[in-house]
Formats: structure tokens, C-alpha cells, sequence
């Protein structure tokens, strides 16, 4: 089960990578409309939360510590807070629709909580990895010399 956490790790890393091109791909479509984003969208408000239940399921399944599921799970919270802070960028234009400098930073911070929660999944797969692949203890036989304490 172990092994199988951090196959599903990795995949949501991959899957928070692709989220990045994704939301490349919106801003540099030509002409931009609704669908520009539309891979983005789909990503982080599906592919991304189904990943992240599943590798809080493999998590608890692989008796991690509870540390690591928290860590698991957090990625669902700030997926929560990416639609939010998205949907709070959009309404923030102006009368015309452009938008605004409030908006634009707003959205800035979208971008920094997604680079936040690629930090907890890179955090969450090095310590499936090492939970999988465990270092093992020095078993080097110790020798004890005549008349010294042991």
C-alpha cells in the first residue's frame, strides 16, 4: 500500500504540473474566450480534489503517521480557497468588464496559493517515499575491547 502512495503522489504532482501548462495555455490563447481556460478549470476543480481524496485514502490504507494525512488532505483546502480566490478576481472589474489593479492582485495571489500547494504535494510525495523505502538502521556490529566499558 505504501508503494501504491507513492505511485498516487506522483501523479498528482504531475497533475499540479499540467495545471500550471494549463493555465499557460488559457493566458496565451488567442482570441481569449470562456474556454480558454477550460482545462485549467477542469484540472483544479476535479482531476486535482478526486487525487487529492485518493491519496489521503492511500495515506490512512498505509498506516502513514498522521502528519502525512493531514498533509494529504490540504491540498482539498486549497483547492477551495484557488475557487474562491478566482471567483473574487473575476468580480473584481470594472463597469466596462477590464480589469482592475484590486483584481489583478487578487489574482496574483492565486498564482501564490498555487505555488503553495505544489510545495505540500512535493512535501507529501518525498514523505511517501521515504515512508515506502525506509532508511535502514546502522547494523554495524559495535566491538567492545578487553577492559574497556562497554
Amino acid at each position: 500500500m505504501r508503494k501504491a502512495l507513492v505511485i498516487v503522489t506522483t501523479v498528482l504532482l504531475v497533475a499540479f504540473v499540467l495545471q500550471f501548462v494549463f493555465a499557460a495555455v488559457g493566458a496565451f490563447t488567442r482570441p481569449a474566450g470562456d474556454g480558454a481556460y477550460a482545462l485549467h478549470s477542469v484540472t483544479g476543480m476535479a482531476v486535482i480534489p478526486a487525487l487529492t481524496l485518493l491519496t489521503t485514502l492511500f495515506a490512512v490504507l498505509a498506516k502513514a503517521p498522521g502528519r502525512l494525512i493531514g498533509l494529504a488532505i490540504l491540498p482539498l483546502g486549497l483547492v477551495v480557497v484557488q475557487g474562491l480566490i478566482a471567483m473574487l478576481a473575476n468580480a473584481s472589474t470594472d463597469a466596462a468588464g477590464a480589469s482592475t489593479p484590486f483584481g489583478l492582485t487578487i489574482a496574483g495571489l492565486h498564482a501564490l496559493n498555487g505555488i503553495i500547494a505544489v510545495h505540500v504535494v512535493v512535501s507529501v510525495h518525498q514523505a511517501a517515499r521515504k515512508l515506502a523505502h525506509p532508511v535502514p538502521a546502522d547494523t554495524t556490529p559495535v566491538t567492545v575491547r578487553e577492559g574497556e566499558p562497554a
